[in-house]
């Protein structure tokens, strides 16, 4: 069954006259003007990784493991959001991504979870630097999905590229440390 139907016709052979054109009168399906666009990092998803993150860190996942998924969820809510702030700093998604690198960090160091001298990962506090190098790693993603679009003049190279670029550099590296460091 088709759902959108468009038809174009010309008014005169309409009226039998074959010989004179008109103007092409276009007639739309009325659920043609209820489409709205899609966007990749809706509310929805954000929440549903948020719950996520949080079954993660209650069912013993590694701190960096948790936290590299917390700064790309902060990362991908800064990129949504930021376009939607009137402010002229907060609009921009880097800022908006650093401010909340910040205020996460803040909140692990007020709740006593930086620090630890036994939550290391070469040298490095876990959560710190799972949260630096998740942000890096979603910039990097984000940065190959707009490179990859310049460089084919705009247009997408497959469905979802928006969010494959990213998420799917963020579970190879994942996979890759949990491997390397077995976390």
């Amino acid at each position: 069954m088709v759902q959108n139907v468009l038809v174009v016709v010309k008014p005169n052979s309409l009226l039998g006259n074959p010989g004179k054109t008109g103007l092409p009168v276009i007639i739309y399906n009325k659920t043609m003007f209820l489409i709205k666009a899609a966007y990749a990092q809706c509310p929805v998803c954000i929440v549903t990784v948020g719950g996520g993150m949080l079954i993660a860190k209650k069912l013993g996942v590694d701190d960096f493991l948790v936290s590299l998924w917390i700064s790309a969820l902060n990362t991908a809510i800064s990129f949504w959001l930021a376009p939607k702030i009137k402010n002229k700093i907060l609009n921009n998604p880097v800022i908006f991504s650093l401010l909340m690198l910040g205020f996460t960090l803040f909140y692990f160091a007020y709740t006593n979870q930086i620090g630890v001298v036994t939550n290391k990962i070469l040298g490095l506090d876990k959560i710190i630097f799972g949260q630096i190098f998740g942000l890096l790693i979603m910039f990097l993603g984000i940065f190959i999905d707009r490179y990859s679009r310049k460089l084919h003049g705009g247009k997408i190279l497959f469905p979802y590229q928006k969010v494959v670029f990213p998420v799917g550099l963020l579970i190879i590296l994942t996979l890759l440390f949990k491997l390397l460091f077995k976390l």
